[in-house]
């Protein structure tokens, strides 16, 4: 009997990690943003690094002058907190002012929900950039 508790209790264990690491993995994809400042809009990919944080690069361009940001990491060190089921502790830089800002992430529906502020997250902005099915492919 020990070892039927023994073994359903592993099993749970097992499902529920793989279960959370599965959610946490969601946000990995394409997503279209607009650059707030200047309105222009990129697609970015979302994926888990190596030390699995979530990380984001530019993979395409609407304005083809701004080529030179294809492949640019500019969200970097989020984790997922599946507690309030949104990605922490990162960091968001905007290339075109230099300045690099904290940032959360949370997923809302069929969007994903950008945060970037400077010191508590009531002093900053948000941005809601659609999922997109598929790299787009830069001309």
């Amino acid at each position: 009997m020990k070892k039927f508790a023994f073994l359903l209790l592993a099993v749970f264990l097992t499902t529920t990690t793989v279960n959370a690491q599965h959610k946490a993995d969601a946000i990995c994809g394409y997503y279209y943003a607009k650059d707030p400042f200047s309105k222009e809009g990129s697609q970015v990919k979302i994926y888990k690094n190596s030390q699995g944080k979530y990380e984001g690069i530019v993979c395409w361009v609407e304005n083809p002058k701004k080529k030179n940001f294809l492949n640019y990491k500019f969200l970097r060190d989020f984790e997922y907190d599946a507690k309030e089921d949104e990605y922490v502790n990162g960091k968001i830089h905007h290339p075109g002012n230099g300045k690099t800002y904290k940032s959360y992430l949370k997923i809302d529906g069929n969007r994903l929900k950008v945060r970037g502020y400077v010191g508590v997250s009531l002093f900053g902005m948000s941005m809601y950039w659609p999922r997109e099915s598929k790299q787009r492919v830069q001309n």
